[in-house]
């Protein structure tokens, strides 16, 4: 059986934090229509990313000998809730802040430390994540993509990786590759290095996606050399330090508020009418849900600022945590169809127009449905 969820409260330092959070996002946030604000996951914004950098919560949780605000996870919890709950761009830092950057802190060299953690602080290095292949996918132990070590030291990487977000935008992507081994030995032989994404062989090919946007790439990786200090933590230790990794990303409430958006705008749209609405009844159980949602998300930061890695537990936020995601706007879209007023709203009609263009990803990033729903059977001694 895995863990249980402890009803958890945010301590007093967090709801100081969070005021300095809004305050800052009043003067540096620029008025947007929500269809764009909908966009926060993937808003792609260096200037306003190294605005935050200023303040040190760019590596937020980092220690501030490399120039992170050296806050705890619950501050972190805050500041990714009103950055989402805004629709403020963060899709440039996000993936070095939320996951590289405590990587790279915990498995690290020192050298390595210095070197990247200083540059994500200052929002000067963002990250991509290495994860899926084409042939592959939430499998994540049968990748092929291999990294060869070479005599003298480093390693030539062949292969490609898939499904990319900002590949073409970001300096470096943090990859899963096999150092040894076949990929019928699944996870031995698996290790993580770093890409410099400027480096000779390295070729990224953007994917235009159903909403008009290219956020996802291929990447190949033809004869690419890599020196010996591209290896984060053990050779052959890649699959307990990915894992690692996934409960950083699985669990925030990032996987809450994809579409809080458009779940704001309904709600604004639904006051300017006659009160009395079906409508009402239908936010306020997906409001419950995303209250109670909220309470296991903050159970699993509690267990992260111990030091945990709570991973079955992610896997339970995020799967149900997408499966609301996904239903705020299966209704609002139900909810336009039904009332012709509603319809009108010019501002809803468009931002649940792109939440249901995107949301199909939801279940895919971070593991797939399938994928999370066996690793809670396993945890639950199912299979």
């Amino acid at each position: 059986m895995f863990g249980t969820f402890t009803l958890t409260s945010l301590p007093p330092s967090a709801a100081s934090f969070r005021q300095e959070v809004k305050a800052f996002l009043r003067e540096h946030l620029p008025a947007l229509p929500p269809d764009v604000r909908a966009r926060s996951w993937m808003g792609f914004d260096p200037a306003f990313s190294r605005a935050l950098a200023a303040r040190g919560w760019v590596g937020v949780t980092l220690p501030p000998a490399y120039g992170g605000a050296g806050l705890d996870a619950f501050a972190r919890f805050v500041l990714v809730e009103e950055l989402l709950a805004c629709g403020a761009p963060v899709s440039a830092h996000w993936i070095a802040d939320r996951q590289s950057g405590p990587l790279i802190l915990r498995y690290g060299t020192d050298a390595q430390r210095a070197f990247y953690l200083p540059r994500i602080c200052r929002g000067e290095a963002f990250f991509c994540i290495g994860m899926s292949e084409p042939n592959a996918g939430s499998d994540l132990a049968s990748v092929t993509t291999r990294a060869t070590a070479l005599e003298g030291g480093g390693f030539r990487l062949n292969g490609r990786k898939v499904w990319t977000t900002n590949a073409d935008r970001c300096q470096y992507m943090l990859a899963l590759v096999r150092t040894s081994g076949e990929p019928g030995d699944r996870q031995k032989g698996l290790s993580q290095v770093v890409v410099d994404l400027s480096l000779r062989g390295v070729t990224v090919r953007p994917i235009r996606d159903l909403a008009g946007d290219a956020h996802f790439s291929e990447v190949f990786f033809d004869d690419v050399l890599l020196p010996a200090e591209a290896l984060i933590g053990r050779e052959g230790a890649g699959w307990e330090q990915v894992n690692a990794e996934l409960a950083f990303e699985r669990s925030g409430p990032e996987r809450i508020y994809s579409s809080v958006v458009l779940l704001d705008t309904w709600l604004d749209a639904l006051r300017r009418l006659p009160s009395g609405r079906r409508d009402e009844e239908t936010v306020g159980r997906l409001l419950a849900r995303m209250a109670t949602l909220r309470a296991m998300s903050l159970a699993v930061t509690s267990r992260l600022a111990c030091g945990e890695s709570p991973l079955i537990e992610a896997a339970v936020v995020k799967d149900l945590g997408t499966a609301l995601e996904q239903s705020i706007g299966d209704l609002a879209e139900a909810a336009l169809g039904d009332d012709p007023a509603l319809a009108a709203d010019a501002d809803l009609y468009r931002t649940c127009a792109y939440v249901n263009q995107i949301s199909p990803t939801y279940s895919l990033r971070g593991g797939t449905r399938e994928i999370l729903r066996g690793m809670i059977a396993r945890g639950l001694g199912l299979r």
